[in-house]
């Protein structure tokens, strides 16, 4: 484990010095660099910042901006997810072709969008959006906004996406400012999916064999490291015909068009990671994108590192270190990763083993060492990190850290992240500790978003889930107010 151990009595009270050892490598020359950069010693905080206590058993105190109506749907829906059965059975309904029929899909669609949709989602529309991040800015949180289309297949769809993703950077401008601290894109929804497959196999193939030219290619950051899965493109490709280059300098100007109306709108714009089938692609176009629009100490494009995959950590210090010799500022997003069925059932097929960590704990490593190096890479130079975690001690040991490198009060370097419905005791109790935290937010109607509520009943089944701890707590707190009704 690279991150020291401590005593659990110290981590609940984050009052210890995180320090950290040289990230772990399969590879000499990426550890030695690694170690070096992690060697370095950041400034002690100012002797008047003290490290704060996140409380997280206080129920009352972090659910007091609750409505009461709001804790009960939260409880069952959470509970609901917590029945694997039950959630077998509800993914069957929502994919089934019972759905095809107008009665059952309105029926289905109806209960949906009363329970998980309302829970998981911030509104089947920009108004609706704007309203729940104002509702979660009153209580002290900032918003992601999410405008939730996913995959597009043609130029007309890549259309009417960057439309939808346009009026998401507009409705962000009409809100509370500060209120909405990221404004999302999915790349797989402004370039269309085989585009992003034919262009990740060539990226594959460039780094096989560096000779090979891709005549398109702009100006970029490493996307690969020496243990990146490359089994995905087994033979040579043919070069992109000229329909696919056009489609590619379609989908350039989409994303450039974003980047500007960002950039004049001064609001960060962060680019989600999907599954590696076409994450180098989507690494090539956020890294290219980087390179033009992040000036000074304020990147507006962010990116996403899924710390499950084995190579996270090794991508990240070769990214930043090729941003360091450019003078470009990075922002990343750290999340542990959504993909993990799909990435070890692709690798099997190849007869190779998965790329996603072997074990939950290497995983929370993995996220623990990466979110420590980006700290102290921020605190020390340009750019800015995004913590996306529902894990507890992963909130706490990073707490600590920001506040061991004197980052703790400076809210542009550093941000908590949650979804929306998911970890929201973590998500009060930083808040309420001083730091940033945001909800990830998706609007849109409920068939659009329906792909991204099946992920998340999948991610709370069971009842060793991550939403127990927030289960605990809602029950807690409904019991208390129930009784203080009675008595």
């Amino acid at each position: 484990m690279a991150t020291r151990a401590v005593p659990q009595k110290i981590v609940k009270n984050l009052r210890f010095k995180a320090t950290t050892k040289p990230l772990n490598s399969s590879h000499p020359s990426t550890a030695a660099v690694a170690g070096a950069v992690l060697e370095k010693q950041s400034p002690p905080p100012p002797p008047s910042q003290t490290l704060p206590s996140i409380d997280l058993n206080n129920a009352e105190k972090l659910f007091s901006t609750v409505p009461t109506s709001t804790l009960i749907r939260s409880s069952a829906v959470l509970h609901a997810t917590a029945v694997g059965p039950m959630v077998d059975v509800g993914i069957w309904a929502l994919q089934s072709r019972l759905l095809q029929n107008g009665i059952m899909k309105d029926a289905v669609m109806a209960v949906t969008k009363k329970t998980f949709f309302e829970h998981f989602c911030a509104g089947e529309d920009a108004d609706a959006a704007g309203r729940s991040i104002r509702s979660v800015n009153d209580a002290g949180l900032r918003g992601m906004l999410v405008y939730g289309v996913e995959d597009a297949h043609d130029n007309d769809g890549c259309d009417r996406n960057l439309n939808g993703f346009l009026h998401c950077v507009d409705v962000s401008k009409s809100l509370p400012h500060s209120s909405v601290s990221f404004v999302i894109v999915k790349i797989t929804a402004i370039c269309p999916m085989a585009l992003l497959e034919r262009m990740s196999d060539l990226l594959r193939w460039q780094q096989k064999d560096p000779s090979f030219v891709l005549p398109w290619k702009q100006d970029s950051l490493p996307i690969f490291s020496e243990s990146s899965p490359l089994y995905h493109t087994q033979t040579k490709p043919e070069p992109l015909t000229q329909e696919e280059e056009h489609d590619l300098q379609l989908a350039n100007q989409r994303l450039q068009q974003l980047c500007q109306k960002c950039v004049e709108s001064n609001k960060p714009l962060l680019v989600d990671a999907e599954h590696t089938t076409v994450q180098p692609a989507i690494d090539y176009f956020t890294y290219s994108a980087a390179i033009v629009h992040n000036k000074d100490d304020n990147p507006i494009v962010f990116g996403t590192i899924q710390t499950y995959l084995k190579d996270a950590k090794e991508r990240l210090l070769l990214a930043t270190q090729a941003a360091d010799k450019i003078g470009i500022p990075l922002g990343f997003k750290l999340v542990r990763g959504a993909y993990m069925s799909m990435e070890s059932k692709i690798a099997e097929s190849f007869g190779y083993g998965s790329p996603i960590h072997d074990s939950i704990q290497d995983t929370h490593n993995s996220f623990n060492d990466c979110s420590s190096f980006l700290m102290e890479k921020v605190a020390n130079g340009r750019g800015s990190v995004v913590l996306a975690t529902h894990n507890i001690e992963s909130g706490k040991l990073a707490a600590a850290k920001a506040y061991e490198i004197g980052i703790g009060k400076v809210n542009h370097k550093l941000e908590f992240a949650q979804l929306c419905g998911m970890s929201d005791a973590l998500s009060y109790g930083l808040s309420n500790a001083g730091f940033r935290v945001s909800k990830y937010m998706p609007y849109g109607p409920v068939e659009m978003v329906m792909p991204y509520l099946l992920r998340r009943a999948e991610e709370n089944r069971g009842l060793l889930a991550a939403s127990g701890f927030d289960r605990q707590l809602i029950r807690k707190e409904l019991g208390r107010r129930i009784k203080a009704a009675i008595f």
